[in-house]
């Protein structure tokens, strides 16, 4: 790690360069003699590079990076047949999946413009969205099953940050958010591996008294959200870094204030009510309000985006029940921020979520050598979808239930108790 100092003695490209370390050597955990698959979006390889560097450093043999570009996105909504939205490019998935079973780490940089997509057909962005996810499934089974070790990091972009601080000009505006990416990954600390293995602990110690309380569900109670989200049979919460099915430790999320767990696709019952925007395949869906019957989804409403909404959990079965629930005080630096980041990796981390669709198996005991009827017959969901939304703030209460029925404060307004 670059030598001690303070947060203002730091120049930007020394705290990208820290960005970089941090990502390879503790999101990522790269091992010598490991290859990295990365994506990214174009206009973050002042970062790549740097990343790439890190993991060359680290002994990775080879560093294979793909880009993606907004403006060629938009180009095939604009030019494209039809047709051709049912199409995704299955060898490029498939070398993906070749990628992570010859041993490689996976690495995300996050970035694109959240409103990319917000003014094409929501009829081809949901078609275009389901046969990547069709095509991407064998190579997400590595990393829902934590078969491989990954992580996601943050690049500011100028579309990003254009949307969060539409109100300032353009430099302004990418320096603000490089500065909340920063502070948030924590790559502004003295020592900023030693600032993430404290914070890896106490999400640690976090999880393993929930372990320890073996809750058979939650129950939720706030302005627009009364809600029982039971656990899945066998549950475990995580939170934090964990050792992946190669053996290598990584923290999947840089940042991450979560502690989380799988719910029971069958056992959730009452409604529960959005406290922040989702952005959705450049889509932004807001005030979200949905009630469960038996786990399913049977009625949904939004302000605005509900159409995107209504294709999303019609992507298949699995898509209106849950696969996650997390826990996130209101007090979270992220949350502290203030800022509104129209990233899922943020904002999942300034308010306790859920997500609809595919559950992660690692988060039921022996989980990753389990059949998926078996994980099934656990309650752990199954789908192409998995997409966090959030429904904590510092006014919704939430119980911990035991088996028994007992309920038990376990976080009031938005906090642990």
């Amino acid at each position: 790690m670059n030598s001690i100092a303070t947060a203002a003695q730091l120049t930007h490209e020394q705290k990208l360069d820290r960005l970089a370390e941090v990502a390879i050597r503790v999101g990522l955990g790269l091992a010598p003699g490991q290859e990295l698959m990365m994506t990214a979006p174009l206009d973050a390889l002042p970062l790549v590079r740097r990343i790439t560097e890190h993991a060359y450093r680290a002994g990775s043999p080879l560093v294979t990076t793909f880009l993606t570009d907004d403006e060629s996105t938009l180009l095939r909504y604009r030019y494209a047949s039809g047709d051709s939205f049912d199409r995704a490019a299955g060898w490029f998935y498939d070398g993906i999946a070749a990628a992570f079973k010859s041993g490689a780490a996976r690495l995300a940089v996050t970035g694109a413009n959240p409103s990319l997509l917000s003014k094409e057909d929501p009829e081809k962005v949901s078609r275009a969205s389901r046969a990547v996810s069709r095509a991407y499934r064998p190579a997400l089974e590595f990393i829902t099953r934590h078969e491989i070790n990954w992580t996601i990091v943050a690049s500011a972009t100028p579309a990003w940050a254009a949307e969060m601080f539409p109100g300032d000009e353009p430099g302004a505006a990418l320096a603000k958010l490089w500065d909340a990416i920063f502070a948030a990954s924590r790559v502004e600390a003295e020592d900023p591996v030693a600032a993430w293995k404290t914070h890896d602990g106490n999400l640690h110690a976090r999880a393993a008294m929930l372990n320890e309380k073996r809750y058979s569900a939650l129950r939720y109670r706030g302005p627009g959200t009364d809600l029982t989200l039971g656990l899945a049979d066998d549950h475990l919460w995580m939170g934090g870094g964990t050792t992946a099915g190669n053996g290598l430790y990584c923290i999947p999320n840089m940042p991450t204030e979560e502690v989380f767990s799988t719910p029971h696709k069958d056992r959730v019952d009452g409604t529960v009510t959005s406290t922040k925007p989702l952005s959705h395949q450049g889509t932004m869906i807001e005030n979200i309000s949905v009630r469960f019957e038996k786990g399913r989804i049977v009625e949904a409403h939004a302000t605005k985006g509900l159409e995107v909404f209504e294709k999303l959990i019609a992507t298949d079965e699995g898509a209106r029940r849950l696969g996650e629930v997390a826990l996130v005080p209101h007090s979270s630096p992220i949350a502290h921020s203030g800022l509104l980041f129209l990233n899922t990796l943020f904002d999942e981390n300034a308010a306790s979520h859920i997500a609809l669709g595919q559950a992660y198996s690692s988060c039921v005991k022996n989980g990753d050598k389990l059949s998926p009827e078996e994980l099934a017959a656990r309650g752990a969901n199954d789908s192409l979808i998995h997409v966090d939304w959030m429904i904590g703030s510092d006014k919704i209460d939430i119980d911990g239930v035991t088996a028994s029925g007992t309920a038990e404060p376990l976080m009031r307004k938005g906090e642990w108790v």
